[in-house]
């Protein structure tokens, strides 16, 4: 059950292939009716979460039912591309050989190889990526969230109806991985499905959020390098302190949580700008994302730590392409406590390289 299967599938992740085939029972679906019936779709028009199911609902805007939620941490850009540049990026992308992954997938990866329970990163087979794609990062810096945004991990991954294609509940790994990850939906519309994380904060390393302060605040925009160098190191004083204090037989609490004092209470708030505000709190659990095709989703803040994304089976009708960004988290950025490791992986992430060639040279 936990050896690799000639479909990619490992361990408790199945696609149809090995159900199939190999007989490998498929996983119980982890959303409920009764949480589908609670849940909330979020709106790329009116950036407010309605209530109900169905992700393509967003397009009756503005006349939606129900009363609607605030819910922080997410950004949808339509249009990110023209139906032109989707074309060519496609035809570029299939010239890439395809790796099989998990659940159905298949993926192009770029960037440095990591493990995150030893927290090692590796970056010497990483070389960048390639130029055909390079537009893409180029016009991030048009993106006023992703301001300073330096990406270091480029991942293509490939969903079909053949194969039953999906990816399971999780949070992107916070030891290495920063706030921001933009993803480009192409060839048709999708959805994430998000839910509210309550496990403990030693998965995902959540607990080292605790360690570096958000880049993003609750207003949307984004803090300048001196900014986010003075809260580090407003951290690492607060660290030292608590240790000192511990050693001296102290008790002290190191209270700074940086990502729920920021953004994390605005959860579940009514909207002011709703036809009937109030003041309660709407407690969320599932909350559907739509993805249209050639739109950019970044996920952020609360949107991005404290709830696990998906993509779930039912909702890949036909081929979709994906490709999601990543960046380091401040720790290892040049103003960080870990400059010196990151430093290679940046500089890697510079370069871009002409895929017919690089292929060609391999084969």
């Amino acid at each position: 059950m936990f050896c690799p299967r000639p479909c990619g599938c490992k361990g408790q992740r199945t696609c149809l292939l090995c159900e199939g085939q190999q007989g490998v029972p498929q996983p119980d679906t982890w959303v409920t009716g009764q949480e589908k019936e609670g849940s909330y779709v979020y709106c790329p028009a009116c950036n407010l979460a309605w209530p109900g199911w169905d992700s393509q609902s967003w397009l009756s805007h503005p006349n939606h039912r129900g009363e609607p939620v605030i819910f922080p941490g997410v950004k949808i850009m339509l249009g990110f591309l023209s139906e032109e540049e989707e074309e060519n990026l496609l035809v570029a992308i299939d010239e890439v050989p395809w790796d099989l992954s998990q659940s159905g997938r298949r993926k192009q990866n770029y960037g440095p190889k990591c493990n995150f329970k030893k927290r090692r990163i590796r970056c010497e087979n990483f070389t960048g990526y390639p130029a055909f794609t390079k537009f893409i990062q180029d016009r991030f810096s048009t993106v006023d969230i992703l301001k300073g945004f330096q990406t270091v991990e480029q991942c293509s991954l490939e969903y079909t109806v053949e194969r039953g294609a999906s990816i399971d509940p999780h949070i992107d790994d916070c030891w290495i991985w920063g706030e921001r990850i933009p993803t480009l939906s192409l060839l048709t519309d999708s959805t994430l499905t998000l839910r509210k994380f309550s496990g403990p904060v030693s998965k995902y390393n959540l607990i080292d959020t605790q360690s570096y302060p958000p880049v993003v605040r609750s207003d949307g925009t984004v803090k300048s390098d001196e900014e986010i160098e003075r809260e580090i190191n407003e951290l690492t004083q607060q660290v030292e302190n608590q240790e000192s204090g511990e050693k001296n037989g102290e008790k002290i609490n190191c209270t700074h949580t940086p990502q729920s004092e920021d953004t994390r209470n605005k959860i579940g708030e009514i909207s002011n700008s709703a036809s009937s505000p109030q003041s309660q709190e709407i407690k969320i659990r599932i909350l559907r994302i739509p993805m249209p095709r050639r739109s950019l989703l970044i996920l952020y803040g609360p949107a991005r730590y404290d709830w696990e994304h998906s993509i779930l089976r039912e909702d890949i009708a036909t081929r979709r392409v994906c490709i999601t960004y990543r960046e380091l988290t401040p720790t290892y950025l040049s103003f960080g406590p870990k400059a010196e490791v990151g430093e290679p992986v940046l500089e890697a992430g510079k370069n871009f390289w002409d895929h017919r060639s690089h292929y060609v040279l391999d084969a």
